[in-house]
């Protein structure tokens, strides 16, 4: 059991561990056959792990950030894929939350409460950076509005039932969101990574979809929030699932092995020291990390609890947290990928085979790993310990012409 700020972080995961296994036991096989799990994070939805932040009154499961990363890296380590397509749908989540009291908040906790997932189309292959699209709302000679575009690293929004997205309004820009089913709207399963290959991290095109103007709201008119570091916590959380999957496979293979080399020093290699030597130092960093991740959490849950719904956070606390959440980012970016080059360590050619698919351990690390490059976040720490700079400005630049409003 983990108790982290207080609260008893398994106990959330506790609620879902029948389904966790069902992801764990099947995702071998999905690998193997690039196949998305659809109905199992449909049956996760209507057990309730899209609401888990809402708070009980709402219909959700009261879960501090804390305990619902601590989910986060136990699906993880069941499956990479199904921890990290569920980072938008947690991050829309966190919006709706910091969200001020009215209509269009009640809106949403509803659909959520009613297990409704939200997916992503922010990011584009437009431009240089994640503040240039080119996917635009217009009102036609009819007087209705249509959204025309194309967005990718739509992670999550196959799976979804709404997807939350950015667009030019003239020169203005704007989020909101429109269902996935609605006319225009086109999901492809066309992301061509070669790690996270079930978590439909591909393209989304908009044709002439109808929208409602009134649901639009503007780049950076919120106040300030936590939403940038819980998104790249989420990421730093499945990293933490990866390490802890490591470990357990690396047990899973040795455990029933009976041949080991001819320099090795027992007859089995369950009880060679060297082989041991490896798993323990395996079990070290999936501690690390998770501690690290499980930390970094507890600060942003203290930030998050720093004004109330609608009002800006407290700056200071919040740039403690987002420096805690880079420290196990760069933590998790060097040590768990070299974890899963490590687990093959412990056997010979026998752990290359391609029905154990041991490799997607790394795959999936990196692929993770390099949404964010660590160099970036660890320049970023040492700004922090050297000047006192801290990241909200460089947020600040970005969300002149970047999402945050909900």
């Amino acid at each position: 059991m983990t108790v982290v700020g207080g609260l008893v972080a398994d106990s959330i995961v506790d609620r879902f561990a029948p389904l966790i296994e069902e992801v764990r036991a099947g995702a071998v096989q999905r690998e193997l056959d690039r196949e998305l799990p659809i109905d199992l994070v449909r049956r996760l939805a209507d057990a309730g792990v899209g609401r888990v932040r809402l708070p009980v009154a709402d219909g959700g499961l009261g879960a501090s950030i804390a305990e619902s990363v601590a989910l986060t890296i136990a699906l993880s380590a069941a499956d990479a894929n199904v921890g990290h397509l569920l980072r938008s749908h947690a991050g829309f989540v966190e919006l709706v939350l910091r969200r001020g009291p009215g209509a269009e908040r009640d809106a949403w906790v509803s659909r959520i409460a009613g297990g409704a997932l939200v997916g992503n189309a922010t990011s584009e292959l437009t431009g240089t950076t994640l503040a240039d699209i080119s996917t635009r709302v217009s009102v036609g000679a009819d007087g209705a509005w249509r959204l025309d575009g194309r967005k990718f690293y739509s992670t999550g929004t196959l799976y979804s039932d709404w997807v939350y997205l950015a667009a030019a309004d003239g020169d203005a820009r704007v989020t909101f969101a429109v269902p996935t089913d609605a006319p225009g709207v086109e999901i492809r399963d066309d992301w061509d990574g070669f790690g996270q290959r079930a978590t439909a991290s591909g393209t989304t095109v908009f044709d002439g979809v109808p929208v409602d103007p009134d649901a639009f709201a503007t780049y950076g008119a919120g106040p300030l929030t936590h939403i940038q570091a819980f998104y790249q916590l989420h990421l730093v959380a499945v990293l933490a699932g990866i390490a802890e999957a490591v470990v357990r496979d690396a047990g899973d293979f040795v455990r029933p092995r009976s041949r080991s080399y001819v320099h090795a020093n027992t007859a089995r290699p369950a009880d060679d020291p060297q082989v041991l030597e490896v798993v323990g130092r395996l079990s070290t960093t999936a501690f690390a990390v998770r501690a690290a991740v499980l930390e970094a959490a507890r600060a942003l849950d203290v930030a998050a609890a720093s004004a109330a719904p609608g009002a800006a956070l407290d700056a200071r606390l919040l740039e403690e947290a987002e420096i805690a959440v880079y420290q196990a980012q760069v933590l998790a970016t060097d040590a768990v990928p070299d974890a899963a080059t490590r687990l093959f360590e412990i056997g010979g050619a026998s752990a290359t085979e391609r029905t154990r698919a041991l490799d997607r351990h790394w795959r999936n690390a990196r692929t993770v790993a390099s949404h964010n490059p660590a160099n970036f976040k660890a320049r970023t720490i040492g700004a922090w310990e050297v000047s006192g700079t801290g990241p909200l400005g460089v947020w600040h630049r970005y969300e002149t012409v970047g999402p945050t409003a909900f």
